[in-house]
């Protein structure tokens, strides 16, 4: 039978793409994030293997819903991707909009714990893979950014998760990568890492043998 892979932010860039990388792998794929008509139409191009979940991140009771629609529609929850994340306008401190800094708190931080908390039964039933997307930003000091410390928080979290779930056969992931020409970014980054890139990442994580845990895999444009 198929596996089953849930994924956040799920709508347009690497987590679309991570989608249509997980069907072309043998993969059935639950599709959730804001946008309905964009989750639909991404839905409608990979065809039975597809099941769109419109919902919010930051709605804990939103996740665990779809996630149960999701496992009853295809028999199982194998993996869950937290991909959901978002960055600011104004970026520092003193400069900061403190209501951004809330909003991508609640996204980048809570959000991933909504995620994680909703999934964890469901993979613990399938001895499942727990995927997040980290970022560069989460791996080295960049002047004052607080995006970079959300993602401080992902890679740290990964790897405490990486160690509870080994207790029952679970693996944990962080996909790191750099600049990636997605939506995240308004004027685009063609010459930098594609959303292809970072789908290729997660699939080699999830494919790997269950006696590997592949726990962060770090990608990095060459220009």
């Amino acid at each position: 039978m198929a596996k089953t892979l849930f994924i956040t932010g799920a709508s347009t860039g690497i987590g679309a793409e991570t989608a249509r990388v997980a069907v072309d792998h043998g993969w059935n794929v639950a599709l959730f994030a804001r946008s309905a008509e964009t989750l639909e139409e991404v839905a409608g191009d990979l065809g039975r293997a597809a099941m769109s979940l419109p919902g919010d991140v930051t709605d804990p009771e939103a996740l665990v819903t779809a996630m149960e629609r999701a496992a009853g529609h295809f028999g199982s929850l194998d993996a869950v991707f937290a991909n959901a994340g978002t960055g600011l306008s104004t970026p520092g401190t003193e400069a900061g909009a403190i209501d951004e800094w809330r909003a991508m708190v609640d996204v980048n931080i809570m959000g991933l714990l909504y995620t994680a908390r909703a999934a964890l039964p469901h993979l613990r039933k399938s001895r499942g893979h727990l995927v997040l997307t980290g970022s560069a930003a989460g791996r080295r000091h960049i002047k004052g950014s607080i995006y970079g410390a959300t993602k401080w928080f992902v890679h740290g979290y990964a790897g405490n998760m990486a160690e509870e779930m080994r207790d029952w056969g679970g693996r944990c992931t962080v996909v790191a990568p750099g600049m990636v020409d997605t939506p995240f970014f308004d004027d685009g980054a063609p010459d930098k890492l594609q959303p292809r890139d970072v789908a290729d990442a997660v699939l080699h994580a999830l494919n790997a043998d269950p006696r590997n845990c592949v726990r962060e895999i770090y990608l990095m444009p060459q220009n």
